[in-house]
């Protein structure tokens, strides 16, 4: 197939923790959910946005049929192509599955979506490390392989599911701390086969943590900003050093924040590899972990506003349509808590889904089909000011 007969899809990724589980009411307090650390932020800083409330004070609870019927048409009408829900295995135990259950077992709604399987083990630390464990990521033998199996298997049959050749697209995200990934790999393929399906399309994500060769995979994505501010940081990554709220400069109270516009612009010049298997384009649309990290926020951006995210997004497809790539990822439909999230908020609105819709549309590869309008009134939009005075553009 020829690369301008490539119209690139956009799949967002799609964060399940907006409802309560007994772990996370054992670990965090009873009626944990991704809301209660967005709800508990503060500004660390003058002008810095949080906490960040979505539009409407809707709270949603992802166990509800009609949050994901809502999500889904959102998306759709802004061309969305899919969700890319993210999935907790744990050597057999399952965590915030019941989102993606209820859709197996409904058939609503009717939206494209594949799985990432969030394979590290779940720490206080909300980074995957070794220190206070909650959760241990185990991968077992060849039995527990496929159990795992066997679990996806439904939703690998889904005629929802997102297919590459005929073949389920399933990305892993840490792939380098699964000590016999390609045999794990290999086997799933012949179990799939024996199964009815063409085989697995395996994605290595490629994100800020440490790689290894390994065979297997049949393509990469690259996850943002934590792959390039991990593997290809330019040199004017920082934009500017702020002082923490009720801080002295001299208290190691400073913060450094990354700079949208020089992430993004590393982003776009970076060669895309033009032999070999496909490599899945990335895209993210701010970043802010304070809400989880707190007082120890090291990760967050300045100068993210929906017109800076819509034009990077739109070199972004045009880079994919030129060089036959099918998929861009973006990072995220609904990560709040790092805040990264196309959904309505109560400053920018609809804004930078808007932003996607006419990147889409000014580089031709708007979605044949197209939804009816979610809303009947749209919601009055304001603008917002950068947070920081900043010379970006």
């Amino acid at each position: 197939m020829k690369s301008t007969q490539i119209k690139p899809k956009i799949i967002a990724f799609y964060l399940p923790q907006f409802h309560r589980i007994p772990e996370n009411d054992l670990w965090w307090g009873e009626g944990f959910s991704e809301w209660t650390n967005t709800r508990k932020a503060k500004p660390l800083f003058p002008g810095h946005y949080q906490p960040r409330e979505p539009q409407g004070d809707h709270y949603y609870d992802l166990i509800n049929p009609k949050t994901k019927s809502w999500q889904a048409e959102l998306a759709r009408h802004f061309g969305i192509y899919g969700f890319c829900y993210y999935h907790y295995w744990f050597k057999g135990k399952l965590l915030l599955e019941t989102p993606l259950q209820q859709m197996l077992e409904s058939g609503k709604p009717d939206f494209p979506f594949c799985l990432s399987w969030a394979n590290e083990s779940w720490t206080r630390g909300w980074d995957g490390a070794d220190h206070e464990v909650l959760m241990p990521q185990q991968y077992g033998n060849k039995d527990d392989w496929k159990r795992h199996f066997e679990y996806l298997l439904r939703a690998f049959k889904d005629p929802r599911y997102i297919r590459v050749n005929n073949k389920p697209l399933f990305a892993i995200y840490r792939p380098a701390t699964i000590e016999h990934c390609t045999a794990m790999m290999n086997y799933w393929q012949q179990l799939a086969r024996q199964h009815g399906l063409k085989g697995i399309h395996f994605v290595e994500t490629l994100s800020g943590f440490p790689r290894k060769p390994m065979d297997g995979f049949q393509a990469s994505l690259q996850f943002e900003p934590l792959y390039t501010t991990t593997h290809d940081l330019p040199e004017n990554a920082f934009s500017e050093i702020v002082i923490r709220e009720n801080s002295m400069e001299t208290d190691e109270k400073k913060l450094r924040l990354y700079s949208y516009d020089n992430i993004w612009n590393r982003i776009i010049a970076r060669e895309i590899p033009s032999s070999g298997k496909p490599s899945y384009l990335g895209a993210f649309i701010d970043w802010d972990n304070s809400p989880r990290k707190g007082e120890n926020a090291s990760f967050i951006y300045n100068g993210a506003t929906p017109a800076k995210f819509g034009a990077y997004l739109q070199q972004q497809l045009g880079r994919a349509k030129r060089s036959g790539t099918e998929f861009v990822f973006i990072n995220a439909w609904n990560e709040w808590a790092e805040g990264t999230y196309l959904e309505p908020d109560k400053i920018f609105g609809l804004q930078y889904l808007e932003a996607v819709k006419h990147a889409l549309e000014s580089e031709s590869v708007w979605p044949l089909k197209r939804s009816s309008q979610p809303q009947k009134r749209r919601p009055k939009m304001r603008t917002r000011k950068t947070p920081l005075s900043n010379k970006h553009k």
